[in-house]
């Protein structure tokens, strides 16, 4: 700002700057500083009143730099130093611009909180300082790490320059050292800089758990979440205030209801031995107490396991740290079931403790437990090869145990897996040793989850009798109280088996059944899903208005799902696809697409690239299906023949395509 040309313009020589750090924090050193730096000449001003002619005199553009050293409301002439501050903003003539990690300035300044910098502003700070080579993805990446902070990036460009180090070396020196690095000879560093933040009189004055509390939030990559500071740190009576003083600082500030800080700041101050605070280790355990062992829709703290929705980054963190320390610890271990378990109902996705699960001996007591929910969140994301794989594995380890609950239990996940890879005979295979598990186990509940199954792979594999018989089996197993989402599941797959009969009063029916369980558990894959196959029973029966209302309805349950929003996205593309609607359809086709992507969801982006294909060759291919030459029998004829394949691929997203082309073909004069 002091040397932006329009500044220069109006204020010229008059544009003085003032370091507050380099004199002792009173007001005589103040004063006596001031009078030099305006140019007034008197040497041991006592107050502004010698200086007030000279101030006054012309406009002037007067910077305090770092003020937190003379405004510190803990220093010993802080109110004395304040109130000339305030007695400067009065003066129409003078723009007085104060910088300052602490927010205690006179309340007649604007206040301007300074973002960190944009990307493209992050990488040309680095790159005006760095001229050892081309601008690559290494160093980018490390410039996000340091989350686009302003003073860490100066550094590491200083540091790199004057070492001359490619960005090899650059690389290997921050994956070794991190904010070590950041170091310049001239420059100073990141470290001087907080810890001059914490030598202030307003840090040395907290509590001694201050600096210990201020490694918790730290260590965790979101921070602490304001409401639960109580619940986190009983012990620590005075901890509302400290975290209030630590924002006071820029130490911290706050973000969505969460006190945290800039990762250059959080890789300095956080633990380096977490095993050596015990305040950490007392979060840790407040966090894995509220992990549930198991989390099921039916059972009573199924709400109150939302929690992890807002924190699932930190306890993750928490686990990865913990795990890394002690492999062997079994509670630690029970407690990432219970994350993933989390995850699975209330925010699907990826984890990046994945490698550590399959690395664990098999003979752990935690291992097939975490395998299978590992398994459970590559089915999150449509990796159903991936899901296969581990619950392969997970299998083999509940055999070995012998464990017939467990393995019954792992052949009808099993058994859903190579369904949706079209490996329906395997899948039917499995869902039937699941249920003569259960049968001879006496779990009715159990049988019926894998009566649900085996229905679902029989309807995959074209035997839509024999799964409609197998689905009512079910619902005659299941309690009339609890297991609700077991029976939301039981009519969704006896919505899908009457619609596929080309029954649609019977298949609403089952379906609205559903929505209302599922509405009743306030259970959005269930919502979800429900909407979902009415929006299909609709479409297919021509009430397209009511089909693309449902499929409004499936995105709004897509919370923290992104491979459910993608289905609903590729279903509304086929809708509209099938409408002529052709530029919507891409554009829901390519969103559908993105996210598949980003997800590893490969068959499913496979079929969404050719769902674009479809979309583009639409015309041509309408012109060509069935012409005047080939209407009566033999046009009946492929009728026929595609309606048995919507029958036989009711399971594949593919239906679909055959669905769409049999109504082109039923309302087509030719035929």
């Amino acid at each position: 700002m002091l040397h932006d040309d329009r500044i220069k313009k109006r204020f010229g020589e008059d544009r003085r700057f003032i370091r507050c750090d380099q004199f002792p924090a009173s007001r005589v050193h103040f004063l006596r500083r001031l009078s030099k730096a305006i140019g007034a000449g008197v040497e041991n001003p006592e107050d502004l009143t010698p200086l007030r002619p000279f101030l006054s005199s012309k406009e002037m553009f007067v910077v305090l730099d770092n003020a937190e050293s003379i405004l510190d409301s803990q220093g010993t002439d802080a109110r004395e130093i304040y109130d000339i501050v305030g007695e400067l903003t009065q003066f129409d003539n003078i723009c007085l611009c104060i910088t300052s990690r602490v927010s205690t300035v006179p309340p007649d300044c604007g206040t301007l909180k300074v973002p960190t910098l944009s990307m493209k502003a992050a990488y040309d700070a680095f790159y005006r300082i760095y001229k050892q080579g081309e601008r690559t993805d290494r160093i980018n990446n490390i410039l996000e790490q340091l989350d686009f902070h302003p003073l860490s990036i100066t550094l590491l460009a200083t540091v790199a320059q004057q070492n001359e180090w490619d960005a090899s070396r650059l690389t290997r020196e921050w994956e070794r050292q991190r904010t070590g690095v950041l170091h310049a000879h001239h420059s100073g560093s990141l470290a001087a800089t907080i810890e001059l933040s914490l030598a202030s009189p307003i840090f040395q004055q907290l509590d001694p758990d201050a600096r210990e509390l201020l490694g918790v939030v730290a260590f965790f990559p979101q921070g602490v979440k304001e409401k639960n500071a109580d619940w986190l740190f009983p012990a620590i009576s005075d901890g509302p205030n400290m975290l209030d003083k630590f924002c006071v600082l820029s130490l911290t500030y706050r973000s969505n209801g969460f006190i945290t800080m800039l990762a250059p700041l959080r890789d300095y101050l956080r633990p380096k031995d977490p095993m050596s605070s015990p305040l950490l280790g007392t979060t840790k355990e407040h966090y894995l107490t509220r992990l549930p062992a198991d989390v099921y829709p039916d059972d009573p703290g199924f709400k109150e396991s939302k929690w992890i929705t807002s924190e699932d980054l930190n306890v993750e963190h928490l686990l990865d740290v913990f795990t890394s320390i002690d492999t062997n610890l079994e509670t630690i271990w029970d407690s990432c079931s219970g994350f993933i378990k989390c995850l699975y109902w209330h925010k699907p996705r990826l984890i990046i403790l994945g490698p550590k699960i399959e690395a664990l001996p098999d003979d752990h007591p935690s291992k097939p437990q975490c395998l299978q929910g590992l398994s459970s969140l590559f089915h999150t994301v449509g990796n159903f090869a991936e899901q296969k794989r581990l619950l392969t594995r997970t299998l083999k380890l509940w055999r070995e145990r012998g464990d017939d609950w467990e393995v019954a239990r792992i052949l009808g996940y099993l058994s859903d897996a190579n369904r949706r890879l079209g490996l329906c005979e395997e899948g039917i295979k499995q869902a039937r040793e699941a249920s003569e598990m259960f049968e001879r186990l006496g779990e009715t509940v159990g049988q019926a989850r894998c009566l649900i199954d085996l229905a679902e792979a029989l309807l995959g594999d074209g035997q839509i009798d024999a799964a409609e018989e197998t689905a009512s089996r079910a619902i005659e197993l299941l309690p009339e109280k609890g297991e609700q989402n077991l029976a939301c599941n039981c009519h969704q797959t006896l919505g899908d088996i009457y619609n596929s009969k080309g029954d649609t009063e019977r298949a609403i029916h089952h379906l609205e059944i559903s929505l209302r369980i599922a509405s009743s558990l306030n259970l959005d894959p269930g919502l979800f899903w429900s909407h979902y196959a009415l929006a299909e029973v609709f479409f297919m029966d021509g009430r397209f208005s009511d089909a693309h209302a449902h499929v409004e309805h499936a995105k709004s349950h897509t919370v923290n799902d992104t491979y459910l929003l993608a289905r609903a996205s590729e279903l509304q593309a086929m809708f509209w696809k099938d409408q002529h609607r052709f530029e919507e359809a891409k554009s829901e086709a390519l969103r559908a697409l993105d996210m598949y992507e980003k997800l590893g969801a490969a068959n499913d982006a496979e079929d969404v690239r050719y769902l674009l294909g479809e979309i583009d060759d639409t015309f041509e291919d309408m012109d060509g299906w069935v012409t005047t030459d080939e209407s009566g029998e033999d046009g009946e004829q492929l009728l026929e023949t595609l309606l048995l394949a919507v029958r036989i691929n009711h399971v594949f997203r593919r239906e679909h395509r055959i669905r769409m082309m049999t109504l082109r073909l039923a309302s087509s004069p030719q035929t």
